[in-house]
């Protein structure tokens, strides 16, 4: 019987490439007193979510996608229960736009490797329905490690992460005192200016009423019928603070009329006339009165208060000039006394109302 070869041949392959767990991303509750805020809602916005790292298993292999464990929930668990909740404060929505760690390989060894953690946080809230963007963040931190020394990657990825909240929480401690995106409400008062320091404008002062000195344009000799003119108008300013928490503006008034655009006929300088065109500056003072009565928190937000108020003027505007009209129509150029009568009485009657003279001021 001959003898039988068996003759057995094949290839030995290299040794499969480990592949790296999960990173165990740990919650944790930052040592963090929240100022004003509590994140009521985590959206992920980075471009990449298939993973949250591209790890090197070794310094000549090719990077590994990684991602934690739990995926995306955990991230948005992470930033969302870092900060203890308080649901009466200001509920602040994070978007996270990029949460990544890199790896490469340093140059000149075979078992080092550098690693990189950028994380880009943008901050926001509801305010009345509308979204307020905040501000954002845009960090990370660097660390080196052995192809064996995987432990140092999930500490770092949440010092990052508790760095990004911890900014955040500093930067609207502060920006709460100046910053109106933060308001949580509006406070409106009004006051006028009677300050009369300029020469050639005079400022409505109930207690100062117009005289002959102060009509100083050169009479007009084709007049007509008037014996005089005044141009009264009313401008407002203005001012914003962020005080506890709330936009506190305060706007003044400004009723005036400019002296060397007025002027009274040598033969009208009686008390009658003078009366007719105080009357024109009265019922600018009224019109100013109903514009500040305008100025409420009830009929306007913090968004768009400054709008409105604007809004507000010109409708008084209109009204200004309407009621001007109607007053020389009505009285005739004050040529109707039984007009100026009623317009005196009407007039009066208003600015007792709005308090711009006292109950028991005589009527002229």
């Amino acid at each position: 019987m001959l003898p039988c070869w068996l003759l057995l041949t094949g290839s030995q392959s290299a040794p499969a490439t480990a592949t790296i767990a999960p990173l165990a991303l740990r919650t944790e509750l930052l040592p963090l007193e929240p100022a004003g805020f509590y994140v009521a809602r985590v959206i992920d916005e980075r471009k990449d979510q298939r993973a949250v790292a591209y790890l090197l298993p070794a310094p000549d292999k090719p990077a590994q996608p990684v991602d934690l464990q739990g995926g995306a929930a955990t991230l948005r668990r992470f930033v969302q229960q870092g900060i203890k909740r308080n649901a009466t404060l200001r509920p602040v929505t994070v978007r996270v736009r990029e949460c990544r760690i890199t790896e490469t390989p340093v140059s000149g060894t075979n078992w080092l490797i550098d690693g990189k953690v950028m994380v880009h946080l943008a901050f926001e809230w509801q305010r009345n329905g509308k979204t307020i963007p905040l501000t954002s963040y845009q960090g990370g931190a660097r660390y080196r490690r052995t192809t064996k020394q995987l432990g140092i990657i999930e500490p770092t990825l949440r010092q990052s992460l508790a760095d990004a909240l911890g900014n955040f929480n500093g930067w609207i401690a502060q920006a709460a005192r100046y910053d109106e995106k933060l308001a949580t409400g509006l406070r409106i008062s009004a006051t006028d200016h009677t300050a009369n320091t300029d020469a050639d404008t005079l400022f409505y002062t109930p207690t100062r009423p117009l005289t002959y000195a102060d009509f100083r344009a050169q009479p007009r000799t084709n007049g007509g019928r008037y014996g005089g003119a005044v141009f009264p108008s009313f401008s407002y300013q203005g001012s914003a603070k962020l005080a506890e928490g709330k936009v506190h503006v305060t706007v003044t008034t400004k009723v005036f009329v400019v002296r060397s655009a007025s002027w009274l006929a040598p033969t009208h300088h009686d008390a009658y006339t003078l009366n007719h065109e105080q009357r024109h500056f009265d019922l600018v003072k009224l019109v100013a009165e109903r514009f500040k009565r305008k100025l409420s928190p009830d009929s306007m937000t913090l968004d768009n208060y400054n709008a409105r108020m604007q809004f507000q003027y010109l409708q008084s505007w209109w009204e200004m000039n309407r009621l001007q009209e109607q007053y020389d129509a009505e009285t005739g150029g004050g040529q109707n006394t039984a007009a100026q009568a009623r317009w005196n009485q009407r007039i009066e009657a208003e600015l007792r109302a709005f308090g711009v003279r006292p109950p028991s001021a005589a009527q002229p």
